[in-house]
């Protein structure tokens, strides 16, 4: 008795040949495809590192599939989008069966549910197990409750996993969240010595993705000229070793600190390697948890990095999933402006966005803290329109996902924040250097020396005052 063949999609961040979609693949009758799609570089303008990071990666990964000799067909440089790629061969090889991860796109996921209904495919969309928390656990979770809190969420992740917890149940340490010692700025002389992050020597795959995008993306934003990014899972596994061994220790404190020309931080700089699949956030946590152990790091430390993985990053896909596609067209506040054209270049007189948007089109990278209370807090307190801003995030980040982008802007009014994180330019003085040789000053309100920040700060305040009397944290 004869097999059906099947396909077997693999998009670009899915890169692991432990997938759930590999399980039972069958080298005998099954195929891979993966397509190298122009569209995903150009439906937002997408920095130049961004997709290179994407190439390099998925033409190792694919050089890994031939290494073990699965039956593979990589289109590279494609014009067509991945769903009209997967149809074209579908219909030369008369395939009827479709098997993929469940896309971390809705776009990309509805447009394969689309696909299928059309080609009448029989269609097994798997669920992505690279996440603590299944969507159905996540619905389950949210049954019944007035409001949905990460903090809640994050307790019971830690319970459900048994992670960071003592041996009566209890949080270690005695409380769930260390937060509070995890907001210093860096001394005021500077954040000193940093152990920089693990460097990548570029092999022959990624030399050719790199001339390839230099010549065929040139009115793209960003640069190429410090690209460094890890592009296959043994890259990844030296990157998190490294980060643990010499990075992790100063992480905690310092997470929230933002100095001149220092991009990275103490920062693990390993969320791309998570999102392309490379590394699985349990191998992560894992490992932090070894280090905690074996250097007898704070827990503060190693608390605060768990909740950006366990809590955070699978909070914010569980609202994306529950809440798509409305959480796309969200508006609260019914911001109109249009983003401001210097996100693209970085040439603004204001030394805090200058530097974070610099590093941004240098890297394809800033941290949290960099985005949510500089660019993101200056986009919201502007009023720009917020699918504006969620574009230029997707484009310019290369470890952004359209599902991370929720919590900056409050566009969904409250449904997954209590407040809107907003600051002026006080806040950016506490937690940087950035002010210091600033034409704008931070504590002046009005007036051509006025920081633009705290301008649009009291005036949002003074427009929204019935909002934030109305909330205990705010009023």
């Amino acid at each position: 008795m004869s097999q059906t063949k099947r396909l077997f999609l693999i998009l670009g961040d899915q890169l692991d040949l432990q997938s759930a979609a590999l399980k039972d693949f069958n080298p005998q009758f099954d195929e891979i495809l993966m397509v190298e799609s122009a569209r995903e570089s150009d439906y937002v303008w997408t920095h130049k590192a961004k997709i290179a990071l994407f190439l390099s990666a998925m033409r190792h990964f694919a050089q890994a599939l031939r290494d073990l000799s699965y039956p593979l067909t990589y289109i590279k440089e494609s014009p067509l989008s991945i769903v009209e790629a997967v149809k074209a061969h579908l219909l030369q090889k008369k395939i009827s069966h479709l098997v993929c991860i469940e896309p971390g796109e809705w776009r990309l996921k509805v447009a394969i549910e689309g696909l299928s209904a059309e080609l009448n495919l029989q269609l097994d969309m798997r669920e992505d197990d690279h996440f603590f928390c299944t969507h159905q656990e996540f619905s389950a979770w949210t049954e019944g409750k007035k409001e949905l809190r990460l903090e809640y969420f994050y307790r019971l992740m830690r319970k459900t996993h048994n992670i960071l917890i003592d041996a009566e149940g209890n949080p270690e340490g005695g409380q769930w969240n260390f937060d509070q010692d995890n907001r210093k700025p860096y001394p005021k002389k500077g954040p000193g010595i940093i152990d920089k992050p693990l460097s990548f020597t570029h092999d022959a795959i990624t030399k050719e993705v790199l001339e390839y995008i230099g010549k065929a993306y040139v009115e793209h934003p960003g640069s190429l000229d410090a690209f460094d990014w890890p592009v296959t899972r043994e890259q990844a596994l030296e990157a998190l070793d490294y980060f643990v061994e010499y990075r992790l220790r100063n992480f905690g404190v310092y997470q929230d600190a933002m100095w001149t020309d220092t991009p990275f931080g103490w920062h693990s700089i390993l969320s791309s390697s998570m999102n392309l699949k490379l590394l699985n956030p349990r191998e992560v946590v894992d490992a932090v948890l070894i280090a905690w152990k074996k250097y007898s790091l704070d827990l503060s430390t190693v608390e605060g990095f768990i909740r950006q993985i366990l809590g955070w990053r699978e909070f914010v896909r569980g609202m994306y999933y529950l809440d798509m596609p409305q959480m796309a067209k969200d508006n609260h506040y019914k911001h109109t402006n249009k983003l401001p054209d210097w996100y693209w270049t970085g040439k603004t007189d204001m030394a805090c966005m200058k530097d974070a948007i610099g590093q941004t089109l240098q890297y394809g990278y800033a941290h949290h803290i960099q985005r949510l209370m500089v660019t993101g807090n200056f986009a919201l307190l502007a009023e720009v329109l917020p699918s504006e801003v969620c574009d230029w995030y997707l484009a310019i980040y290369v470890d952004a996902i359209e599902w991370v982008a929720g919590m900056a802007l409050f566009a969904n009014g409250g449904r997954f924040t209590s407040k809107p994180y907003i600051a002026s330019g006080a806040y950016i003085k506490r937690m940087s250097n950035y002010c210091n040789d600033c034409k704008y000053k931070p504590d002046i309100r009005f007036g051509e020396s006025a920081c633009p920040v705290t301008t649009l700060y009291w005036n949002f305040l003074i427009k929204h005052q019935n909002q934030f009397e109305a909330s205990p944290r705010t009023r």
